[in-house]
């Protein structure tokens, strides 16, 4: 009987985990006009595609993503591109607990 409540347990915590939102907000207050920005969970080895597309987020505005690539991952690696070509990254990114990443 202890088995099976431990596996019910177990079951749950990881729906739970993977029920939890993959929202972003990146806020970019460099001064600088971010031109690109990936996202890619801690397991790819590419940084995969510009979330941007031909857009750009300038120096004092946000911009909300969804990065849920469906694999349950909470921990991604951010990367930002500035028109400057200056990058920054943030390795281990929990976006199932912060919610935002804040480029200063």
């Amino acid at each position: 009987m202890r088995i099976f409540i431990a596996l019910l347990v177990l079951a749950a915590s990881t729906v739970a985990a993977q029920a939890q939102n993959r929202w972003v907000t990146i806020e970019n207050v460099t001064g600088v006009t971010m031109r690109e920005f990936y996202a890619s969970n801690r397991d790819q080895r590419t940084w995969g595609r510009d979330w941007f597309g031909s857009s750009m987020l300038y120096s004092g505005q946000t911009v909300d993503f969804n990065i849920d690539d469906g694999s349950g991952y909470c921990l991604y690696d951010l990367k930002a591109v500035f028109v400057d070509g200056d990058e920054v990254t943030s390795m281990g990114f929990n976006v199932c607990e912060l919610g935002t990443w804040r480029i200063n």
